[in-house]
């Protein structure tokens, strides 16, 4: 009777262990992975516009009439300039990343959309 009734228990204990770790597992959220690679950054969010290489001959940047990124025009912009329109946006057509990627990622992204002319 003892032993029966201490494995009915410890089974209970077991199922409520294994519910607990699932909802502990289902409601703590999986940090993002870290975005280092400024490259994988730029073709995961802006090359569906800009195109891989900067020239915005994508079907989205053809419909956006998106200016080649490499061209002498754009690349006058200043480094600020560059990461102001990643900050904060440009244009009706281009979102604002600040909030999404933060002010270091942005300015990496912009530094790196600057060197596409230098490729």
């Amino acid at each position: 009777m003892f032993f029966r009734s201490t494995l009915r228990f410890m089974g209970t204990l077991l199922i409520a262990a294994i519910a607990a770790y699932g909802i502990l597992a289902t409601a703590t959220p999986v940090p993002p992975a870290p975005q280092d690679d400024v490259k994988q950054v730029y073709l995961n969010k802006c090359a569906v516009c800009h195109g891989e290489d900067g020239a915005g001959k994508t079907a989205k940047g053809k419909k956006l009439k998106m200016k080649d990124i490499r061209s002498p025009e754009v690349q006058k912009l200043t480094p600020a300039q560059w990461a102001d329109a990643v900050l904060k946006g440009s244009g009706k057509d281009m979102d604002a990343f600040e909030k999404e990627l933060g002010p270091d990622m942005c300015r990496k992204l912009a530094a790196y959309m600057q060197d596409l002319a230098k490729k």
